[in-house]
């Protein structure tokens, strides 16, 4: 092998080395690339979710004051009955379910008066509990024991895992009764509204939406007692 074959020897080899190392180059910057590309993916992904947990949350908050607003506007508004019982306040309160006029609709983009609202916390077949809210006229008669009919119920939450209504009970020394939250108020033996009402919504963990989070809306009712004007 003479000189000149020598070097072209030497100088395939080098060209050969030198592919070899392009090729790795190559094959290093793709998976560098496909981790920039995986990392800004999962940026992506984390923007948009927290976008839209802000904006559930966000959500929640609007139609926690509302409801915060109409409770608040509760009136001790005396039911009409025929009954040996007497006349009696328009409040029914339970654990899961709330009845009472206010002088706030959610509903109406115009006042429109004195409204019946019927708040009842429903679960669903599969496991997505809703809040309900129905509004209607408020009418000379008992309108408490009726049921609202279901195509004027509109959902308030939805995928809750549980409501919780509670009521304050004032102390009472005559009655040996101390001051506290009870889960269920009767406004007929009572004669007089809760002075404030606190809602639990518990949203279920490991949901996509509020995770975990529950929601408490507290209310003070200042009109909680009927007083009859009569003219002298």
């Amino acid at each position: 092998m003479g000189r000149g074959s020598k070097k072209n020897f030497f100088r395939g080899q080098a060209a050969a080395f030198t592919l070899v190392e392009v090729m790795v180059t190559l094959t290093i910057m793709g998976f560098v690339l496909l981790m920039i590309f995986g990392v800004f993916r999962l940026g992506i992904a984390a923007w948009e979710k927290g976008e839209t947990s802000k904006e559930e949350y966000q959500r929640i908050r609007i139609a926690s004051q509302l409801i915060s607003r109409q409770l608040k506007s509760a009136v001790p508004y005396k039911v009409k009955t025929q009954k040996a019982e007497g006349d009696f306040l328009a409040f029914e309160g339970k654990a899961r379910s709330l009845k009472f006029v206010s002088a706030l609709s959610l509903r109406a983009q115009k006042p429109s008066g004195l409204v019946y609202a019927f708040y009842e916390f429903r679960q669903g077949e599969k496991g997505g509990g809703r809040l309900l809210l129905y509004e209607g006229r408020v009418l000379n008669k008992d309108f408490l024991g009726e049921n609202p009919p279901e195509e004027a119920v509109v959902p308030i939450f939805e995928g809750l895992e549980d409501v919780r209504f509670e009521y304050y009970q004032e102390e009472d020394p005559e009655k040996s009764r101390t001051g506290g939250w009870v889960e269920e108020w009767n406004a007929k033996e009572e004669k007089a509204l809760p002075t404030a009402l606190r809602v639990t919504l518990a949203f279920p963990k490991g949901g996509e939406k509020a995770q975990g989070v529950s929601t408490v809306i507290l209310a003070s009712l200042p009109s909680n007692r009927y007083e009859e004007v009569r003219t002298v």
